[in-house]
């Protein structure tokens, strides 16, 4: 079994994919939009060059989305990013919070160098994180 992430964009599907790929190294794979899917179309209004359905590599994790008519931000559920060192950490909290709303400021913590958590100007919530070793449990 595999489990893989989805989410989805209020219209900004590939402004968002763009950013991240530029931003984060990653890889878009594919991107199709409403507008290009097979006869017989059935397209929400105004929805034409909206992304039916995109996937993009981050690290070695693949991201999948889309754009959709009624979408509401993420709330509970966050895309976490573990990073190699803090210089790293800082570098992507500043790029993906730009614009965004943070919930908590980039730090230091008991289980982390630096962490930071925040909702990017796209609507995704993020966890930026440069771990610090923990003990092993018992």
């Amino acid at each position: 079994m595999k489990m893989n992430t989805y989410v989805n964009f209020a219209g900004k599907c590939q402004e968002a994919f763009q950013y991240y790929e530029k931003h984060l190294g990653a890889k878009i794979l594919m991107m199709m939009t409403f507008d290009q899917m097979p006869d017989p179309k059935t397209i929400p209004p105004g929805m034409e060059k909206g992304v039916l359905h995109a996937r993009i590599m981050i690290g070695d994790t693949p991201l999948m989305a889309s754009d959709g008519p009624r979408v509401e931000p993420m709330r509970s559920a966050y895309l976490s990013l573990s990073v190699d060192s803090d210089a790293e950490a800082e570098r992507i909290y500043k790029v993906l919070s730009d614009g965004g709303e943070v919930f908590m400021a980039m730090g230091e913590t008991f289980f982390a160098h630096r962490f930071g958590q925040f909702r990017d100007k796209f609507g995704i919530n993020w966890m930026v994180l440069h771990e610090r070793p923990m003990p092993s449990r018992p």
